[in-house]
C-alpha cells in the first residue's frame, strides 16, 4: 500500500496539479486585484458609482441583503470576462508559436525532399 501512495503522490501528475493550483491562486489574486483596482472603478465611472451592496430588505429582524449578490455577481461576470480575455491573448501567442513551428518543419520537409529530388535527377543522368 505504502509502495502504492508513493507512486502515485510522486508521479509527475500531482506534482503538475500543485503547481496549477498555486500559480491558479496568484494569478486569482491578480485578476481580484486588478478587478478591485482597476476595472470595478472604470465602470463605477461609467455607470455614475452605483454600489449594489447597501440594496437589502429588512423583514422582521432579518435583513436580506441582495445588493451583496447582485454586487458579486458583477465581480464574477468581470472576473470571467478578465480571464477569458486573457487566456483568449495567451493563445493567440499558442498559436503563433505552433504556425512557426509547423512553418519550420515545412521548412525541413522541403528542404529533404529537395535533396532527394536532386539525388535522384543525379542517379538519373548517370543512367
Amino acid at each position: 500500500m505504502w509502495k502504492e501512495f508513493k507512486e502515485f503522490a510522486f508521479k509527475g501528475n500531482i506534482f503538475d496539479l500543485a503547481v496549477a493550483v498555486v500559480i491558479g491562486g496568484a494569478f486569482g489574486a491578480i485578476v481580484t486585484s486588478f478587478v478591485d483596482n482597476i476595472i470595478t472603478p472604470l465602470i463605477g465611472i461609467l455607470v455614475g458609482g452605483i454600489d449594489f451592496t447597501g440594496l437589502m430588505i429588512s423583514i422582521g429582524d432579518a435583513d436580506i441583503m441582495y445588493g451583496n449578490f447582485i454586487q458579486s455577481f458583477v465581480n464574477f461576470l468581470i472576473i470571467a470576462f478578465s480571464i477569458f480575455m486573457a487566456i483568449r491573448l495567451l493563445s493567440k501567442f499558442k498559436h503563433k508559436e505552433d504556425k512557426e513551428e509547423e512553418e519550420e518543419e515545412i521548412d525541413a520537409q522541403e528542404k529533404l525532399l529537395t535533396e532527394i529530388r536532386d539525388l535522384l535527377k543525379e542517379q538519373n543522368e548517370r543512367e
